[in-house]
């Protein structure tokens, strides 16, 4: 026996068998079922991190990025798989298979010639109407096919790709992204991330602005800040609820508020121990309140609000021994605590605000602009395929739309064009 011949015939035998591998491999990947089934799973995993007090960490779990990775090989197998059907089944129209989902109409012909005038006819007649045509067979056998809107197949495949895009763009952003929250009363400002050489975008709140209906909910929300760059301001900008602001690729939200308030406390000397706004965040017996220390009397001063309707708030004053004072005080007024004066000016707000930077969020809404684009225009644009053959003197019609698509207004359509080119009643 030849050697040489032997080995190639069993490398190309292991080839066969490596390429039917990967046909079934690539089919089974690109299965709907399975798509479905990923995409049900994506979706559990993201209302659970949702639903959580403290989920998000579901989503930077390696289980979750495995699940990411599958949903997107699901989508390029199924586009690799259907793309090469649908390209040909555009440019060249393949007859149509009777079924029950295809439609039926029959036009009479003046002959039973299979190659006479009125097949040339027809083909003119679907041409003339939008239909990509391919003429098969000779005689009796002559089968005219159609097509049209054949891209419209490729729109709808195009949302596998987008779902690519928009699971590439949500990993990209699980991977590389990462976000800060700050708190921020009038006139302060932060840096939009952690501190690094040379970060210097910032951001200053200039106001809060809140409007409560008679129910308590809030009607309006107005975050007037000013975006920072080297401490010099680039542009102001009003955040709201659902409106983020950015800046150089930061989205920056108006994330929480709460009340703060202007506490000034000096000695029963007079001498001055503290002169600032407090932001009320540090829950107190029920109560939003803040604590602060005065180390030069080796005290600790709480602040609560004890009652919002009246502004009406709680001081209170502890020392390494427990609790030595409280006194109750209306906003604007002054008590004295301990041994100290404490003056209570008006009652304002603090913002807490959350920065994210997301180098995928671009991918993200690329991958939803083109997933909402390609289903409309699957939807909107159906493609429709057309069969001609002859059949006891006439010219039997069958035509096949979309899925949802009513394509029976379609058939009268062409029954009437080809009826008139054959100067048929």
């Amino acid at each position: 026996m030849d050697r040489p011949g032997t080995l190639s015939a069993l490398a190309g035998a292991r080839l066969d068998r490596l390429t039917r591998f990967s046909e079934r491999a690539l089919r089974l990947a690109g299965d709907p079922r399975l798509g479905i089934a990923l995409l049900l799973a994506t979706g559990i995993a993201n209302a659970a991190a949702a639903a959580a007090p403290r989920g998000g960490w579901l989503l930077a779990t390696p289980a979750y990025l495995i699940l990411l990775g599958a949903v997107t090989i699901s989508g390029l197998a199924a586009l690799a798989v259907r793309a090469p059907t649908a390209w040909r089944e555009w440019r060249h129209p393949a007859p149509l298979t009777d079924s029950r989902e295809a439609l039926r109409a029959s036009v009479a012909v003046p002959t039973r010639a299979p190659l006479s005038p009125a097949m040339g006819r027809a083909v003119v007649a679907l041409r003339e109407a939008g239909y990509r045509v391919a003429v098969r067979g000779t005689r009796e056998t002559t089968v005219v096919a159609g097509v049209r809107r054949g891209w419209s197949q490729f729109a709808g495949l195009t949302a596998h790709l987008a779902i690519v895009l928009v699971v590439a763009g949500a990993g990209i952003g699980l991977a590389f992204g990462h976000e800060t929250t700050f708190s921020l009363l009038n006139g302060e400002q932060a840096l939009l991330d952690q501190p690094s050489p040379g970060f210097t975008d910032a951001l200053r709140l200039d106001g809060f602005d809140a409007a409560f209906d008679a129910g308590g909910r809030p009607s309006r929300l107005d975050t007037r800040v000013t975006f920072l760059r080297e401490g010099s301001s680039v542009h102001s900008e009003t955040l709201q609820v659902n409106r983020p602001g950015a800046f150089d690729g930061y989205l920056v939200h108006a994330w929480t508020y709460g009340p703060a308030v202007q506490v000034r406390a000096t000695t029963l000397a007079g001498r001055p121990l503290l002169d600032a706004a407090l932001p009320l965040n540090t829950p107190i017996g029920g109560a939003n309140g803040a604590f602060v220390e005065l180390p030069s009397v080796g005290l600790t001063l709480g602040v609560a609000l004890e009652d919002a309707g009246t502004n009406t708030l709680r001081i209170t004053a502890a020392d390494a021994s427990g609790l030595l004072d409280s006194a109750r005080v209306v906003a604007g007024g002054t008590a004295r605590v301990g041994p100290v004066d404490v003056s209570v000016g008006e009652l304002t707000a603090y913002v807490t605000f959350l920065s994210r930077w997301d180098p995928g969020m671009a991918v993200l809404f690329l991958g939803a602009g083109l997933l909402v684009t390609s289903l409309a225009a699957a939807l909107w644009f159906p493609r429709r395929r057309v069969t001609l053959r002859w059949a006891d003197g006439s010219l039997r019609l069958l035509l096949r739309g979309g899925r949802l698509d009513d394509a029976r207004p379609e058939l009268d359509r062409l029954r009437g064009r080809i009826a008139t080119a054959m100067d048929v009643a």
